[in-house]
């Protein structure tokens, strides 16, 4: 009888203790984009990656422009095989300089990303653990990744909301 009594509490000692955990949950993509940083971010990101494209049109307008100009030469010329080399080296030459300028432009991109972005992640987390910590949360947990959420789980969202100053 002892030892039944015994097996009983070992298997529900810890179920009693899980159900003392205070759970909360909240969707941390959605807070993350209402985040007023966000907003001054975007912008930054945006003209950045439009400032890319600009640059990168012009040097396919440089090509596209040596392309035609190369079409409208006189049929002797091409007869001089050095002046089609040289021709096919400008093509070559630009075509390798716009592939640079994409891959380098491109890497640019996602560390001034990473640079604007990361802090402003940082300071989500500081507020999803001071909210966990004023609150007795044991768990934050994010929507995203539960596929259920029982009754007794509460809704974070408002409370790291307010601390963000997010309305």
């Amino acid at each position: 009888m002892l030892k039944k009594l015994l097996l009983v509490l070992l298997i529900f000692a810890p179920v009693a203790m899980f159900a003392q955990d205070k759970i909360a949950y909240l969707n941390a993509q959605e807070i993350f984009a209402q985040m007023p940083e966000m907003l001054e971010a975007r912008n930054k990101l945006a003209e950045k990656e439009k400032e890319i494209q600009t640059r990168a049109q012009a040097i396919e307008n440089e090509y596209m422009q040596k392309v035609e100009e190369f079409s409208k030469t006189p049929t002797d010329e091409l007869k001089d095989q050095a002046i089609i080399l040289d021709r096919q080296k400008q093509l070559d030459q630009l075509q390798e300089r716009y592939q640079s300028y994409v891959q380098t432009s491109q890497a640019a991109y996602e560390k001034e990303r990473e640079a604007i972005v990361t802090p402003i992640q940082e300071k989500l987390v500081k507020a999803i653990q001071a909210v966990g910590e004023e609150n007795g949360y044991t768990y934050i947990l994010d929507r995203a990744a539960m596929l259920y959420v029982g009754p007794n789980a509460v809704d974070a969202s408002a409370k790291v909301k307010a601390k963000l100053g997010i309305n």
